[in-house]
């Protein structure tokens, strides 16, 4: 049988639900083997692992070479990552923007090449204003190419781009372990030259990650996703209608605000767990590894899984409650840790750890989903970009609300989180299908408007 990767967007997959429902189930080896988006998929798909290789080398590195190699105290630090995070709010905008009047492969090119460049600035430049430059542009890079990312899996992968998101944040997380592991290595070396080494690393991964770009193909359609062939045959894109733009569309507007706190198992994760275990708690500071190990060991082994389950935006919307239950459940636990015995306190942290991983798997497919899902096909490339700003936004401010309101406030502070990321599900919930009616509303109308017969030449009404 021929291999499609394919989006309808009117009557769905011809083989049904139920054989999509096994494509979509498929374990990791064998998705990755046949990916949707056929040869380009496959090959995105390792450009994004090269890519996130070299961004987990610099993740583990760049702390600690801003710190030693360059001599900068803390508030230049804070500023320096401050700048940065506010600098990767504007690239995602930006990068959808571009990408209505430019081709993605290129635009995604010029990211890495420009992060290249940024990169390498750090190996020459001592000027403080230069590395606030540098860090800026390349986290905007970033950013951007992120977004870009997002929009050729939509354009590639058509109605299976679950699957292809799963499938990338299962490499991006082996990607990101290999980086730090190779971070490791120069790191316990510890002189300058193995400082540079390991930025020289996160460069070549650029250079590589380009190449492989290039090797794909521009996926068609300027607007709507197009069906295509794994052979790279395609129907065409179908005539783009108006829409107005993503900054004048309240609906998505409230999507994206709503999106933000729906975000915030990142910082609950990567800086809320550490810290109430290191101030809060009796638990021994070498567990604070393992919450790594966990979240990525089980989105290796359960994303596909659970973007099957999840799958549509009708899936994304059902999800939502479990999300909800799920961060209030880890935010109890969190909660209980404190004032318990040293082995009570681990295995609630141990649980907490892995509610919030739950809770990650679960919002990366609703987030995914509902911003291509509700944003117009014929403007995805600009509304995508809004919506990659939540992200954005979220590790900007997120560590600053679990540091300076929710950890200061002790448990209740964590109740109180748990039971407002809750509520805001609900409400992104019924947002959500309020505006899924909608469109299926203007969709059936068009459909019915299509099936009317046009009058005949000539014709004179009665």
């Amino acid at each position: 049988m021929k291999y499609l990767d394919v989006e309808i967007h009117i009557g769905g997959d011809e083989r049904g639900p139920a054989v999509r429902r096994k494509r979509n189930t498929d374990g990791l080896l064998a998705q990755l083997r046949r990916p949707p988006g056929g040869r380009d998929g496959r090959t995105m798909l390792l450009s994004q692992f090269v890519d996130r290789t070299g961004t987990g080398v610099w993740s583990a590195a760049s702390v600690l070479w801003f710190t030693f190699v360059r001599g900068l105290d803390a508030g230049q630090l804070g500023l320096l990552l401050g700048v940065g995070a506010v600098a990767g709010i504007a690239g995602s905008p930006l990068a959808g923007r571009a990408a209505e009047r430019f081709a993605v492969r290129g635009l995604l090119t010029a990211c890495h090449l420009l992060r290249l460049g940024t990169t390498l600035l750090l190996l020459v430049v001592d000027d403080y204003t230069v590395l606030l430059a540098a860090v800026a542009l390349t986290c905007l890079g970033e950013r951007a190419a992120k977004t870009l990312e997002m929009l050729f899996a939509t354009r590639v992968a058509g109605e299976r781009r679950g699957v292809y998101q799963a499938l990338f944040r299962s490499t991006a997380n082996a990607g990101y372990a290999l980086g730090a592991g190779i971070a490791a290595l120069g790191l316990a070396v510890g002189t300058p030259a193995a400082y540079r080494a390991l930025i020289l690393a996160n460069a070549l991964s650029f250079v590589l990650a380009a190449a492989l770009v290039l090797r794909t193909r521009e996926p068609a359609g300027g607007g709507p996703v197009v069906a295509r062939n794994a052979d790279g045959g395609g129907t065409g894109p179908a005539a783009p209608a108006a829409a107005p733009g993503p900054w004048r569309d309240r609906g998505y507007l409230l999507f994206v605000l709503l999106d933000i706190p729906l975000n915030l198992d990142d910082s609950v994760l990567n800086v809320g767990l550490p810290l109430w275990l290191v101030h809060r708690t009796g638990a021994p500071h070498a567990l604070v590894p393992a919450f790594l190990v966990i979240n990525t060991v089980l989105v290796v082994l359960l994303q596909l899984r659970v973007s099957a389950w999840a799958e549509g935006p009708r899936g994304a919307l059902r999800a939502l409650r479990w999300y909800g239950v799920t961060l209030l459940a880890c935010c109890l636990l969190l909660a209980a840790a404190t004032g318990a015995g040293t082995p009570a306190a681990s295995a609630a942290l141990l649980a907490a750890a892995v509610l919030v991983t739950l809770a990650e798997l679960l919002r990366s497919v609703i987030s995914w989903e509902l911003a291509v899902s509700l944003a117009p096909p014929q403007a995805r490339a600009s509304y995508l970009g809004v919506a990659g700003m939540a992200q954005s936004v979220q590790k900007s401010v997120g560590p600053l609300l679990l540091t300076g309101l929710v950890m200061t406030a002790g448990p209740l502070g964590w109740i109180a989180l748990g039971g407002a990321v809750t509520a805001l599900g609900a409400v992104q919930r019924r947002a959500g299908l309020r505006r899924l009616a909608g469109q299926e509303a203007v969709a059936s109308a068009a459909a019915r408007s299509d099936r009317s017969p046009a009058p005949a030449a000539g014709a004179v009404s009665p």
